[in-house]
């Protein structure tokens, strides 16, 4: 059994840009324009906002300065054009549970329990009761436990189903019953698809220092990957160190 302490990210997947089309687009009505961001989903934002004025070619030149101004004037919906595929790994039921509730503009794919052996599983344990040892102790004592009477009832639940001929149907019946002595703090996998305005929302709320911590780092690790990723449009936040150690995040352009 391995404890975990940290949440993995990993962004699989973004969006790319047929260039072409978007030029044949402007010369279909002469129009003349390009940006001088490479990011693809900061051109997407940028061509979707200057349709709304057909305002290819006028005003604001920059792409950062472009979206700086949709991010002060709160014109949220041209952000959404953006998106990402991310895996989080490493995080716990608890978590996930918090993360669904995210629903507009995400769309999710977790680990199923009822399919998956959990035998072997991993356990996310919180900080404050790993940084003391005997409340570690208790923690530990009581999620091997629970481990333990899950791997007995999926044997005798086999056993009890042995006259389900279907070994696949046999063995989701036994697991998906067993689980229900699985703690939150069991560890699972969760893919993730967002767009940038719903990405920030979730940024603002589950960053903010009055977050659960665990989904606080998460918040944080994603943001930290998305300001590389798109500057322009996640370049406004702040990372800040709270008195335990761990960060948070804010931003003045809030409810985007």
């Amino acid at each position: 059994m391995k404890i975990v302490r940290e949440p993995q990210v990993y962004l699989v997947a973004r969006q790319t840009i047929p260039q072409q089309q978007i030029q044949q687009f402007l010369d279909d009505h002469h129009f003349e324009w390009q940006t001088d961001t490479s990011v693809p989903a900061e051109q997407v934002c940028e061509v979707a906002g200057r349709l709304c004025y057909l305002s290819y070619g006028k005003g604001r030149k920059s792409n950062q300065d472009y979206i700086h101004h949709l991010l002060e004037v709160g014109h949220g919906s041209v952000l959404e054009h953006a998106t990402w595929n991310f895996l989080f790994v490493g995080v716990s039921r608890s978590l996930t549970h918090e993360l669904v509730r995210h629903r507009v503009g995400f769309s999710y794919s977790q680990l199923s329990q009822r399919y998956v052996d959990e035998t072997e599983t991993d356990f996310v344990e919180p900080d404050t009761i790993a940084d003391d040892p005997e409340m570690h102790k208790i923690w530990l004592e009581s999620v091997e436990q629970s481990r333990a009477a899950y791997m007995k009832l999926v044997d005798k639940l086999s056993e009890k189903l042995v006259n389900v001929s279907d070994k696949t149907m046999r063995r989701k019946m036994a697991r998906q019953a067993a689980r229900s002595v699985l703690p939150n703090a069991t560890e699972t996998k969760i893919f993730v698809t967002t767009n940038a305005r719903s990405l920030r929302n979730f940024i603002e709320l589950r960053a903010n220092e009055a977050a659960d911590i665990e989904i606080r780092k998460l918040a944080v690790k994603i943001l930290k990957i998305m300001q590389e990723e798109a500057p322009n449009i996640f370049g406004d936040y702040e990372i800040y160190e709270l008195a335990d150690g761990t960060q948070a995040a804010r931003t003045k352009f809030r409810k985007v």
